[in-house]
């Protein structure tokens, strides 16, 4: 196994916890056997530069304290390194924290970078922008776009879930076009999910997907009115049969897409891209420290 000589953390401040976690988390790396060369970025604006400066060393550990959409937009840094990825889930949802199965609170994700050992996973990509975890289109980027960042900070999911219902009342389904050509499938949907893991929005939404598989998964809700989305979300919420009805996947290396309308991306919480555009896998291109798998 490789051993972890040298290390760096760069916490987005600005996240939801960052602020308050930032401390505790330096206090708990203190028992690591290497030194941390800890930062607390204010200025989100200022990660990348941050973080570049930390690679800079070529740290055998990077670890990336914030949300999913600070991890995927720094990730592309970390790409083509020996760096493995260290993750301090401090979001809202930390979907890719679930994803991994690192626990969501400062002393257990430390523990991991403690005992756990590297795990070389898959990023996916919307053209050429890595992400770690999931891009969608529907609602969530009508949300992304317009959520106060007030009020998720001090309400944190509940907060993101009222804001959501009210963007509900204004979202309307469109047309997926998967493919090119004479052998494109088109479907009305409500919501599409291109994953590289199963969580999405703290929930698992695309039980398929998976971080080291190889292929990304395209998952569409089917239906003409919305309240189908509801029924997904909930059945899913609970794990009931009837979550996958109405569920239409497509999986592979690479999937082009396109919607009618045209519509903005999330890509892990942040818009990023508009359709149409091409969904690959970056198959097994970073380290990330793991749980050790039984």
């Amino acid at each position: 196994m490789r051993e972890i000589r040298s290390a760096a953390m760069v916490v987005n401040a600005k996240s939801r916890k960052g602020q308050k976690l930032f401390q505790t988390a330096c206090a708990a790396m203190k028992g690591l056997p290497y030194e941390v060369d800890a930062r607390a970025v204010e200025d989100p604006d200022d990660l990348e530069d941050a973080v570049r400066d930390v690679l800079s060393a070529k740290p055998d550990l990077l670890i990336l304290g914030g949300g999913d959409g600070t991890i995927s937009g720094l990730v592309d840094l970390m790409v083509g390194t020996d760096t493995v990825l260290g993750v301090l889930p401090l979001g809202t949802a930390n979907s890719f924290a679930r994803t991994l199965g690192i626990p969501l609170d400062v002393p257990g994700a430390i523990e991991v970078i403690r005992t756990g050992r590297p795990r070389r996973i898959d990023l996916g990509m919307i053209d050429d922008d890595y992400y770690a975890n999931c891009a969608a289109m529907g609602i969530s980027p009508k949300i992304a776009e317009t959520v106060p960042h007030g009020l998720k900070k001090m309400l944190g999911r509940v907060g993101y879930l009222g804001w959501a219902a009210w963007q509900f009342a204004k979202f309307k389904p469109f047309t997926l076009i998967v493919g090119e050509g004479d052998d494109a499938v088109r479907l009305k949907v409500v919501e599409v999910r291109i994953s590289n893991g199963p969580y999405h929005g703290g929930t698992e939404l695309v039980e398929s997907a998976q971080v080291d598989s190889g292929e990304i998964v395209v998952q569409a809700v089917r239906g003409h009115v919305k309240r189908r989305l509801i029924h997904n979300w909930a059945s899913s919420w609970f794990k009931l049969p009837s979550r996958h009805e109405k569920v239409r996947e497509f999986r592979g290396r690479s999937i082009r897409i396109d919607t009618v309308p045209r519509l903005p991306i999330s890509i892990d919480g942040e818009v990023l891209a508009k359709t149409p555009v091409t969904a690959k896998v970056a198959a097994g291109v970073i380290e990330v420290m793991a749980p050790v798998q039984s």
